[in-house]
């Protein structure tokens, strides 16, 4: 769909309460729409996507292809502007290795004056027909009770309200940590509490500047048809789960930006039979705080090679430290993979919330997914890496 080179305009942000007469309606969102919720997202310091990125997340979706009518989200609107937003994504999963209908939400974003048709908002998502999961994996505390509200399940596999990581700059770690914090001269401080850090990490040996394994894991720039002989032997696997499609061509949609930007490294691990595991990392900084991180996006291997996560990660965080990125950190994934990531990573922190809720609308779907073992959940799946 051609549009026009749209220009965002200022909004001016008002917090008195609506009246009656200022009541808003809710209708389907539509592509010309963009101007007004970026001007929306980044009055709350939601940092929106270029206009070229937010398209690319359906025109561009093979999901979006193949689901006529689909609708992009839901708009709040008065007689003047867009007052809220969420949006709505297709996604291309399967369950027990049968292509299944999955939406993602992302970006609910509310003018404060009409907070309360947040809840309205999450019902134009939550009450879509034709749709057999739905998925939120970007969940904050704000919003965590409204997924309650209308029966949003957590994943039932992982701790998808904890992070572990390791430090890959020491000095512009602490600074970050203890900026936020509130502390006075904290690059001064930096340096000693930086240096403390670093040597508990050198004695205990869980700094991970060593790795186990003489499986060497390299970078490559895009995915190429390793990628989708990879999927086609990982799917027999995956008998009874659930699982987002990882073809070559949905990789490739879902870390266009990244990619584009060089946010996002990909390391593969090969054998004699071919590609065996790969993993995936992308940029999620924390500017406020000035804190540069590599996040693992996603992670897997072929049945037998669970000894391909410490190359991969010891790959990661040797770039990191020649980057100097401050920290990189895995958060999610099953209980299995968790336990692999936590027996080699040095820290852990708690994050502000559960972040990863689904909602089954067929029974038998709903009985599947309650059981941890129909899961492989990653960042790769919802918007969380969008």
């Amino acid at each position: 769909m051609a549009l026009p080179n749209l220009q965002v305009k200022t909004v001016v942000l008002q917090r008195e309460k609506p009246n009656t007469s200022d009541r808003p309606r809710l209708r389907e969102a539509r592509f010309e729409d963009y101007p007004q919720i970026a001007t929306l997202e980044a009055g709350y310091g939601l940092r929106p996507k270029s206009q070229d990125e937010w398209l690319h997340l359906w025109l561009e979706n093979p999901a979006y292809r193949n689901t006529p009518q689909w609708p992009i989200g839901w708009v709040c609107e008065n007689e003047d502007e867009i007052v809220g937003y969420i949006g709505n994504i297709p996604l291309a999963y399967e369950f027990d290795g049968q292509p299944i209908v999955v939406a993602t939400s992302r970006s609910l974003v509310v003018h404060n004056r009409y907070r309360p048709y947040a809840f309205s908002l999450l019902g134009c998502f939550f009450d879509q027909k034709g749709v057999d999961l739905l998925i939120n994996t970007s969940v904050n505390e704000k919003v965590t009770r409204l997924q309650e509200l209308y029966r949003a399940e957590r994943v039932p596999t992982g701790k998808w309200d904890q992070s572990a990581f390791w430090i890959t700059n020491y000095r512009g770690f602490t600074a970050s940590v203890l900026e936020k914090s509130g502390f006075l001269g904290s690059q001064v401080l930096s340096y000693p509490v930086s240096a403390g850090l670093f040597f508990r990490d050198e004695l205990t040996g869980r700094g991970g500047r060593v790795g186990s394994s003489d499986i060497e894991a390299r970078f490559c720039n895009s995915f190429d048809e390793r990628f989708d002989v990879f999927w086609t032997r990982m799917r027999p696997s995956a008998s009874g789960r659930l699982l987002a499609v990882r073809s070559r061509e949905l990789l490739s949609w879902h870390f266009r930006t990244a990619l584009v930007k060089n946010d996002a490294w990909i390391l593969t691990i090969d054998t004699k039979d071919g590609m065996a595991g790969y993993g995936i990392f992308c940029r999620q900084d924390n500017p406020t705080y000035r804190l540069s991180r590599m996040r693992m996006i996603d992670f897997q291997m072929l049945p037998g090679h669970e000894n391909l996560l410490e190359p991969i990660m010891f790959q990661a965080l040797d770039r990191c430290r020649r980057e100097g990125i401050h920290m990189l950190e895995a958060v999610g994934f099953s209980s299995e993979k968790q336990a692999m990531i936590e027996k080699i990573a040095p820290y852990r922190r708690q994050l502000s919330s559960w972040r990863y809720f689904y909602k089954a609308n067929a029974s038998s779907l709903a009985s599947g997914l309650s059981q941890p073992d129909a899961w492989d959940p990653t960042c790769y799946d919802g918007d969380c890496s969008l």
